[in-house]
């Protein structure tokens, strides 16, 4: 019996060598989505802790008022005393509005508080804001 020699001849080889890349280059995507992935949550993570500063800093501001008898109060909660919320610079702004109602008047004050960490304009920066209005 004689055997031909088929031009089909290593085949298999090219076929395995697509194969390692076609998978490499999916193991390739899967890193590059688990780090953008990973990112994400650690930006969503600072982003939920610069709310809850922010919400500290509105909270200092409206004790703040009620115990200096409505008295707008200092604008810096980090530089106040040394205190810092978590690393993150808050700043908390007061403004004060008498409306005239009735025979007397209303005093009516709205707080704002912006909790910031890292440089604006980062890729690292996050800042989160809320703000109240009370009447006294």
């Amino acid at each position: 019996m004689t055997y031909r020699s088929l031009p089909e001849r290593g085949f298999a080889a090219i076929a395995a060598i697509f194969l390692v890349l076609i998978l490499a280059a999916l193991g390739g995507f899967m890193v590059s989505f688990s780090n953008t992935q990973q990112l994400t949550s650690a930006r969503d993570l600072q982003g939920s802790r610069a709310y809850w500063a922010a919400r500290g800093g509105l909270a200092w501001g409206v004790a703040s008022l009620v115990a200096s008898n409505a008295a707008c109060p200092a604008s810096d909660l980090t530089s106040a005393a040394g205190r810092s919320v978590d690393g993150y610079t808050v700043r908390v702004t007061c403004s004060r509005t008498v409306y005239a109602d009735g025979g007397g008047s209303v005093v009516v004050y709205r707080l704002d508080s912006r909790a910031s960490l890292g440089v604006a304009g980062g890729s690292n920066y996050v800042e989160r804001s809320v703000s109240a209005t009370m009447e006294m």
